[in-house]
């Protein structure tokens, strides 16, 4: 046998490197699910949108400190007249001091409000935020699944190629009828069509999840992850109690606390408003020149007490009852969540038996068209018992992928509704 020459030896090597280099260069740019998750936190412009408007609220609660603080005004004003007796020129300054000593709560009702609606904006970017994930996992994992689906139908397609080879081959041997060529020439341009549909489903899922990511539309696949799931999940009292501490909930306990304070700041209107200022101004020319008395200092204490206004009664009891309102709305809040997380929890399940069956399905289906296919070859069976095994495997090998896809799913949804980045965290 002669020997490999050295420059063939250096070109296989080289080829070698090359494939290397390419499929590591590949494995290293694969984009998993918290890099996702992590990029589209970085630019879907609605998230941001909500992380301003913490920003905004914060600024607004930081304003609420103003009425605990004096205020200091000045003003200045320069006169030009022209009268029957003489023109002349006046000149007036003046810089006044105040502070509010009681204003019947008014001011701490009005931070604490603002405090809450800080904490409101925070509790909607929390729901943002697992909302977000939510989304990322759901378009992730779906498009995990249509890459799936479409190297089963690449498969499917080869399969149905054989199929029509062995039938054409037997036909040329006169051992088998042209309807046998036909029917499966039908199949595989099904499953040539099937293949096609895949594929633009596809482009349409990783279009849709390269726009939640900030990306180019155009990017190719690059996802690193696994539809195959270990379904372990926590019981139901567990995630009751991950769920209680939601960010929807906290939301309407603020609700509550709002409507807690606007009772004392209409409360506040049957309270005298006392406050405290002083004074200095001063005033040059004037008709003839200088006035004589061209200062004036003062310091004042002044009280304000409305006796008798019809609305703010109304108004009071109108913010009691906005107490109940928020209270009722925090328990049907609480409700709701409870219901979302068992309804989630059952789905889990569901979905981690109906992947057990349909692998058992898969595997069935795989041996029924193996057992069918080498019945055909020998002349033991007939075409349509072929195409119909064949496709009866196309059909399990799309329900197994699809299982798997619910199980992901539902499992995103179980972490959605108890409001945790993943439910490993919960398990012991």
């Amino acid at each position: 046998m002669p020997r490999p020459s050295l420059s063939r030896v250096k070109l296989i090597i080289g080829l070698g490197l090359v494939c290397l280099l390419t499929a590591l260069s590949e494995g290293a740019g694969a984009m998993n699910l918290d890099e996702a998750i992590a990029m589209a936190r970085e630019n879907l412009p609605s998230f941001k949108a909500t992380q301003y408007k913490v920003q905004s609220s914060e600024a607004l609660y930081k304003a609420s400190l103003s009425p605990y603080l004096p205020s200091l005004d000045a003003g200045g004003a320069q006169e030009w007249h022209d009268s029957t007796l003489d023109d002349y020129d006046q000149r007036s300054y003046n810089v006044a001091l105040s502070y509010t000593l009681f204003d019947g709560g008014k001011r701490k009702a009005n931070r604490n409000i603002a405090r809450a609606n800080r904490d409101m904006n925070n509790d909607d970017l929390a729901t943002s935020s697992l909302q977000l994930e939510f989304a990322v996992k759901t378009v992730f994992f779906g498009t995990m699944a249509r890459r799936e689906i479409v190297d089963e139908r690449r498969t499917q397609l080869r399969d149905a190629e054989k199929d029509y080879e062995v039938a054409q081959g037997r036909h040329r041997l006169g051992v088998a009828k042209l309807s046998d060529v036909l029917q499966a020439s039908v199949r595989r341009e099904q499953a040539r069509f099937n293949l096609v549909q895949a594929e633009g489903d596809l482009a349409k899922g990783l279009t849709e999840l390269n726009s939640l990511l900030g990306r180019s539309l155009e990017t190719p696949y690059d996802l690193d992850g696994s539809l195959d799931l270990e379904p372990r999940v926590p019981d139901r009292n567990t995630l009751s109690d991950a769920a209680l501490a939601r960010p929807e909930l906290k939301h309407a306990e603020n609700a509550l606390i709002i409507a807690k304070n606007n009772v004392s700041l209409q409360t506040s209107a049957f309270y005298p408003v006392i406050s405290t200022s002083g004074a200095y101004s001063k005033i040059d020319g004037g008709l003839y020149g200088t006035l004589p008395n061209d200062t004036d200092q003062s310091i004042g204490l002044y009280a304000t007490w409305n006796i008798f206004e019809l609305g703010k009664f109304y108004k009071t009891r109108a913010a009691q009852i906005d107490i109940r309102v928020s209270e009722e709305n925090l328990n049907e809040t609480v409700r709701q969540v409870l219901l979302e997380v068992a309804k989630a929890h059952e789905d889990f399940v569901t979905a981690a038996r109906d992947v057990a069956v349909a692998r058992e399905q898969s595997r069935s289906a795989n041996a029924n068209y193996a057992q069918a296919f080498g019945e055909y070859k020998v002349g033991k069976g007939d075409i349509l018992s072929l195409v119909t095994a064949e496709a009866a495997l196309a059909r399990a090998q799309e329900q197994l992928t699809l299982a798997k896809l619910n199980l992901v799913l539902s499992k995103a949804l179980l972490e959605r509704t108890a409001g945790v980045e993943k439910l490993e965290s919960l398990v012991p």
